[in-house]
């Protein structure tokens, strides 16, 4: 079985969509409990920029992504395209974190 294809752009170069089954999303909500844990412990902090921090997005950016596909895959899809992906504060003070991850799941022929 071929890996699903995700992507930004409209179309898969050399593919075409022959059926589009429909939206697919996927989210990463993290509580700001976990960024002042992170905080109280960073020592990487360097030009206004943090490791630590930024390895959380990544994780949540990449659980987002994955959510999507298992989602498009459960569809039977061979591709997600014109993924995009968003942040958000929610909660009360903007006390969390939300990385949303919304493409069209497509079989390709």
């Amino acid at each position: 079985m071929a890996e699903l294809i995700v992507t930004t752009t409209p179309t898969v170069e050399g593919r075409m969509a022959t059926h589009y089954l429909g939206v697919v999303a996927g989210e990463a909500i993290m509580g700001a409990n976990i960024f002042r844990d992170i905080f109280a412990g960073i020592r990487d902090i360097v030009g206004g920029r943090s490791g630590a921090y930024e390895e959380v997005m990544q994780g949540a950016r990449e659980e987002a992504l994955r959510e999507m596909a298992d989602r498009a895959l459960a569809l039977g899809a061979d591709a997600v395209i014109g993924v995009q992906i968003s942040y958000a504060a929610l909660g009360a003070s903007d006390s969390m974190l939300m990385v949303g991850a919304v493409g069209t799941a497509v079989k390709l022929g």
